[in-house]
């Protein structure tokens, strides 16, 4: 529901969408996710294997559950996440992996047989009798594998690809990066500031805690201007830095007009950059990670600081009565803000026996979420607390398990994270990040002042690398809470507990892979899918570690990571090869005299990708020998002409030669 007086969007401004066929609308600024809660649409997809009805978790591009199939026949595009699909007006999304609808999904008879559809149950079935796999086995599997599909019909979408250069690639416009990109351009350096979001300003927008005695996203807007107006600064919203690759090469995918309803004919859906950049700064934040408890995977049940987000930013409370869990402080502020908003809070459960915990609400420490209830939509919380089992009617849980640093870029060029016991998250190695800085909380620096000066200590390392000097950069005041956090992994039971909300990974799951001897993390993700598709361990990576490394014995920096590999979000093959399109994928070339040969009749064939008269043909003359025949006596009795112009080469001369031809090829 919307809440009066929240939010960053324009309730001017009505905007009319689809969802499975039935009429909606949001406001501009909403995406898909924020307008469908907001009109009160708890289920939004199913699970991959046991079809279970999900709800978002999310606010980011980090969602697992709410893939969505936008547009229609060929302008169709699968897999898209609705927490990042702004609206539009005409905008249609139908959701995935269902028959015949999502309310009544067959497949969701998956669920009754989990008992034998567990991690790697593929590798011990289906084998006898042999001749089934092929006739049988395989095309089941494969009519039911799968999230979205495509059409069938060729994407009419245009699509480009683009370059740029730069001194100084900030990724990230969160408050770490919107200082580093501020620092270094006032010192003058070429500035490229991308950020994934329609607006930039990352939690800042998210959050009610002031920023130099004023609203954070008031701050945030004044930057941004200020930035704007600098002819060395580029700002690139809607832009996912996707990959890093040697010598300070960046992969970037843009969503040009993805948000627009009437695009201009001209403009392309989506670009693919490579971005060249001296040094960047990393500023991509953090991911809140979840908690696995019994049944955490009901539509209702999200993530705390995601609920924070559609308060704030978009003026929508995730329920009429919700309850928050956690394990570190941050979860308050959830707690605290729906309370102040007008939102019933009906209880803050804090797994810390010590918390100080505060506020006008049912108070729980030292409890533990143990169950939920509810098919489609969260019913019931079960708390176990030192006096027994309190039984919580919500229909919203948001839940914290902390906060992981979001490192994947960094460890794109094969380098390893390195734990943190501090915060109880892996971060990013500086030996591994060479031309690249790591600021704020994607270097486990998690409060609003700490990731502030942060960004600016990175700007000035860049700069020093590149030889420039930084001004003098006055911090604003903003809030220095200590994050305090005792971890908690998973609270056992006998019901499933889900780690990977898109793969149906459960936390008994990854104990079968270690009782199957399948310990190492590379292993383990193998088995049981999980990180795979579309969580690709942004949510589950830590959580199954860590169940992981409880199972073997071991303590997770022991156990260790999987490896990050780009692309950071999907990057569609039409972005990638646009050039490859049409007459783009097989270019023609054509010889000075191409035109003269066609008036002569000749049929045309390909020869090292240039097009090539195969032979003249004459009025009277039966076949193509007869032809050859005549030119070869015309050629040893006369003469003959050759065109030889694809054997042309450039002379590139002068001082300058060697840099114009680095300019050309990189």
């Amino acid at each position: 529901m919307r809440i009066d007086g929240k939010g960053l969007i324009d309730r001017s401004v009505t905007v009319p969408f689809a969802f499975d066929g039935q009429r909606y609308h949001g406001f501009a600024g909403d995406t898909l996710a924020s307008a469908l809660l907001a009109n009160g649409v708890r289920t939004v997809g199913r699970s991959f294997k046991y079809h279970r009805p999900r709800g978002l978790l999310t606010a980011g591009s980090e969602e697992p559950n709410a893939l969505v199939t936008v547009g229609q026949g060929s302008d169709a595009t699968p897999n898209l996440r609705a927490t990042t699909q702004e609206i539009y007006e005409g905008l249609t999304a139908v959701s995935q992996n269902r028959w015949p609808s999502l309310n009544f999904d067959v497949m969701a008879v998956n669920d009754l047989f989990s008992p034998f559809l567990s991690a790697g149950f593929y590798y011990k079935t289906f084998m006898w009798p042999k001749s089934f796999w092929q006739r049988v086995y395989e095309p089941i599997i494969r009519r039911s594998a799968g999230l979205g599909s495509l059409s069938g019909d060729p994407d009419t979408a245009r699509y480009e690809q683009a370059y740029a250069f730069c001194d100084l690639l900030v990724i990230g416009a969160g408050p770490a990066g919107l200082m580093a990109a501020l620092t270094a351009a006032r010192a003058g350096a070429d500035v490229i500031l991308a950020d994934e979001d329609s607006r930039m300003g990352g939690r800042l927008l998210a959050e009610t805690e002031p920023l130099d005695g004023e609203a954070a996203h008031i701050w945030v807007a004044r930057v941004l201007d200020e930035l704007a107006t600098m002819d060395n600064v580029r700002l690139m919203p809607r832009t996912t830095v996707t990959g890093v690759y040697d010598g300070g090469t960046y992969g970037a995918l843009e969503r040009v007009t993805t948000h627009l309803a009437n695009p201009a004919p001209e403009a392309p859906l989506e670009a693919f950059w490579r971005i060249m950049a001296k040094q960047a700064v990393l500023a991509t934040g953090a991911i809140e990670r979840p908690v696995a408890f019994p049944m955490n995977d009901r539509p209702g049940v999200m993530m705390a600081g995601a609920v924070r987000s559609y308060l704030n930013r978009w003026g929508v409370a995730a329920g009429q009565k919700l309850a928050v869990f956690g394990n570190n402080d941050d979860a308050h502020r959830t707690a605290h803000d729906l309370h102040e908003a007008g939102v019933e809070v009906v209880a803050l459960i804090d797994s810390r026996a010590d918390a100080a915990v505060s506020g006008d609400f049912p108070l729980f420490t030292g409890a533990q979420v143990i169950n939920t209830r509810g098919r489609k939509s969260l019913g019931e919380v079960h708390v176990q607390t030192a006096s027994g089992v309190e039984v919580i009617e919500a229909d919203c849980l948001a839940m914290s398990g902390g906060w992981n640093p979001t490192l994947h870029l960094s460890c794109h060029l094969g380098g390893r994270p390195v734990w943190n016991d501090n915060i109880h998250a892996f971060v990013p190695d500086p030996k591994n990040c060479a031309g690249l800085h790591v600021a704020g909380a994607a270097g486990g620096v998690f409060s609003t002042k700490g990731a502030l000066k942060s960004g600016v200590f990175r700007a000035r390392e860049a700069l020093k690398a590149l030889g420039m000097k930084a001004p003098s950069m006055p911090l604003p005041v903003a809030g220095d809470a200590e994050y305090a956090i005792t971890p908690l992994w998973q609270v056992k039971g006998r019901k499933r507990a889900w780690l990977d909300f898109a793969n149906d990974v459960t936390t008994k799951d990854v104990e079968l892979s270690a009782r199957e001897n399948l310990a190492s993390s590379e292993h383990m993700k193998r088995f049981t899918t999980q990180g795979m598709a579309p969580d690709q361990g942004k949510n589950s990576n830590i959580g199954a570690l860590a169940v992981l490394a409880d199972a073997t014995g071991r303590s997770i920096a022991a156990t260790g990571t999987t490896t990050f590999r780009p692309p950071y979000v999907p990057v569609p093959i039409a972005a990638t090869g646009s050039a490859g399109a049409g007459k783009g994928f097989a270019p023609e070339r054509f010889m000075t005299s191409h035109d003269r040969s066609q008036e002569l009749g000749a049929p045309m064939i390909e020869a090292g990708l240039w097009y090539r008269p195969s032979y003249f043909p004459r009025k009277g003359e039966k076949n193509w020998r007869q032809a050859c025949d005549r030119e070869v006596g015309m050629v040893r009795g006369a003469v003959g002409v050759c065109d030889v112009s694809t054997l042309g080469k450039i002379d590139v001369q002068g001082p300058d030669a060697a840099a114009f031809l680095d300019f050309v090829y990189t």
